[in-house]
Parts: C-alpha cells; sequence; structure tokens
C-alpha cells in the first residue's frame, strides 16, 4: 500500500472517530432546569360584589311649604351643612312674630301678677286681706310663669320650623339629580327631594361559601377581626370595569352570624378607601378574598409540570445528572407558580425546558437559564468575529 493510500485512510478513520465522539456528545439533551423555590402563597376566593356608598342620605322637607329655589349643581359635591333647597317661609316668619307677640303678653302678665302678690302679702300679714286672696294671687303668678315657658317653647318651635325652610346637606359628599320641581308643595313624608351619598370610603357586599367559610375558620382565620397568629388580614382586591385591578385594597368589617339556607351562603361586607371616586354605588365587581396565607410553601412553574391518566408530574435531574420522573401532589395556584403538596424537596432541581421528549432514566445536560443565555450570547459573539473576518 502506498503512503498516499495510507494517508487517505488514516484521514477517514479520524473524521470517522472525531464524528462518533461528537455525536455521542449531542445524543444528551440539554434542558434547562431551576432549584425548587419557597415562598408564600396566598389562598383567594372569587365572588361577585356589588358596591354601595359608606352612607347614603336621602333629602326631606321638615316642614310644608312651596319649593321656591334650589342653589346646588345636580351630581356635583355638596358640604355639610351647605344649602340646597329654599321653601316659602312667609307663614313660619308670622309664626315666629305671632309667638314673639306671645311671650311679651305673658311676660306682662307675670309681672302684674307678682306685683298684686307683693300688694296681698303685707294686707294679709296686718289681717287686712283673706287667706283666699293669697292663695289666689299666688296662683295668679305660678299660672303666669307658666304661661311664659309655654310661650318660650313656642317660640322655639316656631324659629325651628323656619329654619327648617332652608334644606341643608346633612354630610358631605355628591348630590343626586332634584327628584321635584321649583313651586312644588313638598313637605310631607313621601316627598323626596334629593340624595347625597359618601363616596370616599364605599362598601362592598358579597356572599361568602360556606365551605369558604369553614375552610377560613379551620385556619383561625376570624372574618372582620384581626388574626390572632397572623400578621395578615383578610383582605379584599376588586376589579374594575375594565377588568384591571383597583389599587386600593379592603378589609372586611362584618359577616353575617348565619347562613342563607335558601342559597348556603352568608352576607360579608368589606371597607374599600375609594379617595379618587373610581368605585361608583351600585356598581357589580369581582370581589378576591384573602382567606389564609400559605407560609414557605414548595412551589415550581406551571409550565414545568405535566399531566397524564396517572396524575401530574415533574421531571427531577439527580446530581449525576439522570433526569427522574416523578409524580406529585399539587394545591393551589398563584401567578403561573404551583403549590407542590408532596412529592418534592427545596434541595432538588427540576427541568422547566426541554422535558417534552424525556425518559425516566435518561441522562441529560442540565443548565440554568442563565447559563442558556451566557452560551448564546457567546455563539452570538462568535458568529459576529467570524462575519468580521470575512
Amino acid at each position: 500500500m502506498s503512503s498516499k493510500k495510507i494517508k487517505v485512510v488514516l484521514t477517514v478513520f479520524c473524521f470517522i472517530l472525531l464524528t462518533g465522539c461528537k455525536k455521542t456528545e449531542v445524543d444528551y439533551p440539554i434542558v434547562e432546569v431551576e432549584p425548587v423555590a419557597v415562598d408564600n402563597i396566598e389562598i383567594y376566593g372569587d365572588y361577585v360584589g356589588l358596591i354601595r356608598a359608606s352612607r347614603s342620605v336621602e333629602i326631606h322637607a321638615r316642614v310644608e311649604g312651596f319649593l321656591e329655589r334650589m342653589t346646588f349643581n345636580e351630581g356635583k359635591e355638596v358640604r355639610a351643612g351647605e344649602a340646597l333647597f329654599y321653601i316659602n317661609n312667609k307663614p313660619y316668619k308670622a309664626r315666629v312674630e305671632k309667638a314673639k307677640a306671645q311671650l311679651k303678653r305673658d311676660e306682662a302678665q307675670e309681672l302684674k301678677a307678682e306685683s298684686d302678690l307683693a300688694r296681698i302679702e303685707p294686707l294679709y300679714n296686718q289681717n287686712a286681706a283673706s287667706r283666699l286672696d293669697l292663695d289666689n294671687a299666688v296662683a295668679a303668678l305660678n299660672m303666669s310663669k307658666a304661661d311664659v315657658a309655654m310661650s318660650k317653647a313656642d317660640l322655639e318651635q316656631a324659629e325651628l320650623e323656619l329654619s327648617y325652610t332652608v334644606v341643608r346637606s346633612p354630610l358631605s359628599g355628591y348630590i343626586s339629580e332634584r327628584y321635584v320641581d321649583i313651586g312644588t308643595l313638598v313637605g310631607n313624608s313621601k316627598s323626596l327631594l334629593a340624595t347625597v351619598v359618601k363616596r370616599d370610603t364605599v362598601l362592598v357586599d358579597f356572599k361568602l361559601t360556606s365551605l369558604d367559610y369553614l375552610r377560613s375558620q379551620r385556619r383561625n382565620v376570624h372574618l372582620g377581626e384581626q388574626d390572632s397568629t397572623r400578621s395578615w388580614q383578610p383582605t379584599v382586591v376588586v376589579t374594575l370595569a375594565d377588568n384591571t385591578i383597583y389599587n386600593e385594597k379592603g378589609i372586611v368589617d362584618f359577616a353575617s352570624p348565619q347562613v342563607d339556607p335558601k342559597t348556603g351562603t352568608f352576607g360579608v361586607r368589606a371597607v374599600l378607601p375609594n379617595p379618587n371616586q373610581v368605585l361608583l354605588p351600585g356598581q357589580f365587581t369581582r370581589v378576591k378574598l384573602l382567606l389564609d396565607v400559605l407560609e414557605n410553601a414548595v412551589v415550581v412553574p406551571r409550565k414545568a409540570i405535566s399531566i397524564e391518566k396517572g396524575g401530574a408530574f415533574i421531571f427531577v435531574v439527580r446530581p449525576d445528572s439522570i433526569v427522574e420522573k416523578r409524580y406529585i401532589e399539587t394545591g393551589p395556584e398563584q401567578n403561573n407558580k404551583i403549590v407542590v403538596t408532596r412529592g418534592l424537596t427545596t434541595d432538588e432541581k427540576i427541568v422547566v425546558e426541554g422535558y417534552q421528549k424525556l425518559a425516566h432514566g435518561q441522562k441529560v445536560i442540565a443548565r440554568s437559564e442563565e447559563e442558556e443565555k451566557n452560551i448564546e450570547e457567546q455563539e452570538i459573539a462568535n458568529e459576529q468575529k467570524e462575519e468580521a473576518k470575512k
């Protein structure tokens, strides 16, 4: 055999040897791994809630009369004590003047009775007047004093009714449209003028299932009370009309003491700050109620879990780079993280990418997300260098 043929054979042999070595290395699939994480997971219940004002007051006329004018802008904010409506006050002014005149008359009668008694007493002491005369004078004075007291009360009542001709807002808030027109005779119990609602704080009412109530009680959560064993309270998060989360959390301040036998639920109420009046009374919303916090729970990304007929499983990478197909028991989910209640420990690593064709007992090349990123960056840098050489 010539030396030329020997060189060709050696070249082919080396190529086959190198190709075989490279193929052996590629046979191990590359997978992305993460260490098993520990986190505090919040457990929420989802319900339908109804927003209502923390205070809503109906404005009624307290005296009868014709409505003369209105001094507010419908739908706008009003202050406590602000004048809203004016009722014709002429009859009530007349009653005040009449009560004042009656009081003066009774006070004059009282002065006369005092003078009469002052004259009778010396005469009685001198036996110049009878006992009957003295008793009549004393009685007349007492009756005059009673008349004065009654007249003062009548005057106070008349002045009070006069003040009621100006209908004022009982609280600060937002006022509705007017329900009556100017010139209407108001004053009976059915004459509703307007409504004022307080919206800087709102209430949300919703129904809690008896199952969630039982679960919260078993975890020592007492709705409306500070939890005795934890540092958190059962808070409420509501969703706005555009499906965004409202940025203020509410606190449950009331829970019904009994379950509705027709629905199997009981009423719960939460208080929410509403400084910008984003939440409107009468609005329906989705309510999420914090029922529990699982502290130091084992969690894995949702994408790492597969499900088959036998249950949920995950691939665990052992220290010798062998993967193990591990069946697990799962719990609640939060932010694409699923709680694993059984089957994993915190010192293990799991496959999160590239597990689709893995088999139990297979050897792999395990890389973290950061390692994968570094390798990709290095490959890009090498390609750029090769391009630069050309």
